[in-house]
């Protein structure tokens, strides 16, 4: 499994976090708040509130607490203000990780995801630190029941995707930050709205973290997770599906 697959990164953990999903609605619930007031509370003329919502759906979120975390956003919503911050480390194994947070207290998320990475033999860097070893890509994610892998990878590159990966799970399309927003639109024309669809971190080469650090690193990451403030951690490593498999089992 490569650590810049972010979606199958997700699927290895999905069990665990099945139990968590009261934490999966907060942090979806508080990307729709940021989302709806950074433009306007309209997801047909928001794309990024468009997205958090899908990606809502996806997750069966309640149509009335995507509701409500929409108008926690709008004009005379509540008085949360969310800061979007980026924290940047390496991780057991020497595995370069980025951790994405919503946060209204910059100093309690900061020194809790130092502590994460400290005690599970990581440590947290300076902001650019190891995000020179990645790209930023806009990055989409399909169930593999919308399209074969053949539609997917021509409808994708006809609008104007850099790349299509697809296996039994589903497609994970790739493209410029530029060109993100429109490729976007265009799948979702054909097929519906993506089950995911951001801004991620594509890795320029991988680790292969021995079995006790990728141990080390999944605890870390596990833990990074279940913070409420945290959104996404994705990292530059690449642990074979064997290995994967007994350590999440």
């Amino acid at each position: 499994m490569a650590g810049h697959s972010q979606f199958k990164n997700i699927m290895h953990r999905k069990g665990a976090q099945d139990a968590k999903r009261s934490k999966i609605f907060n942090k979806l619930a508080r990307e729709i708040t940021v989302a709806a007031k950074s433009g306007l509370p309209d997801p047909a003329a928001n794309p990024r509130l468009r997205a958090a919502i899908i990606a809502a759906r996806s997750q069966n979120m309640p149509r009335d607490r995507i509701d409500r975390a929409i108008k926690s956003g709008a004009p005379g919503g509540d008085d949360a203000n969310y800061e979007e911050v980026r924290y940047e480390g390496y991780g057991p194994g020497g595995v370069a990780l980025i951790v994405e947070a919503l946060t209204d207290n910059r100093n309690r998320t900061a020194a809790e995801v130092r502590s994460a990475f400290t005690k599970y033999g990581g440590s947290m860097g300076e902001t650019n630190s190891v995000s020179f070893m990645f790209s930023r890509v806009g990055a989409l994610y399909y169930p593999a029941s919308v399209a074969d892998a053949d539609s997917m990878f021509e409808a994708a590159l006809e609008a104007g995707a850099d790349n299509v990966e697809s296996d039994e799970n589903g497609h994970e399309v790739t493209t410029t930050v530029e060109s993100f927003a429109a490729v976007r639109d265009a799948l979702e024309a054909k097929f519906g709205g993506a089950e995911s669809a951001r801004l991620a971190w594509k890795p320029l080469n991988t680790v292969a973290p021995s079995e006790d650090a990728a141990a080390s690193l999944l605890k870390l990451i596990d833990v990074l997770d279940d913070n409420d403030d945290v959104q996404t951690v994705e990292g530059n490593f690449d642990i074979p599906d064997e290995l994967m498999q007994k350590l999440t089992a």
